[in-house]
């Protein structure tokens, strides 16, 4: 039994996946829909909704790597306006 994260040193056999990731996020407050709609237009965003909880937005995105994941989500998320915090999940899966 192993377990894989996409797109890192962990993933075995050679096997080329795209990074995922789901971001949960932290926004001022009466921002979460206009950081949902900023969010969803970045290139590699596959999801962005509002939630109720501890975070505000929920969103998932996937790139070729983790290094292109960081250079253009993660860079672009950061700079949108009204983002307080931000906790990033990456995707895994468990291979048995």
């Amino acid at each position: 039994m192993r377990w894989l994260i996409r797109g890192s040193l962990f993933q075995s056999k050679g096997l080329k996946m795209a990074v995922q990731a789901y971001i949960l996020i932290q926004t001022e407050v009466g921002k979460a829909n206009s950081v949902a709609k900023s969010i969803s237009a970045i290139p590699g965003v596959t999801l962005a909704e509002g939630v109720t909880g501890p975070y505000d937005v929920i969103m998932r995105a996937q790139a070729p790597s983790m290094e292109e994941f960081g250079r253009v989500i993660l860079s672009k998320v950061q700079a949108v306006s009204g983002i307080t915090r931000t906790l990033t999940c990456p995707v895994t899966t468990y291979d048995s």
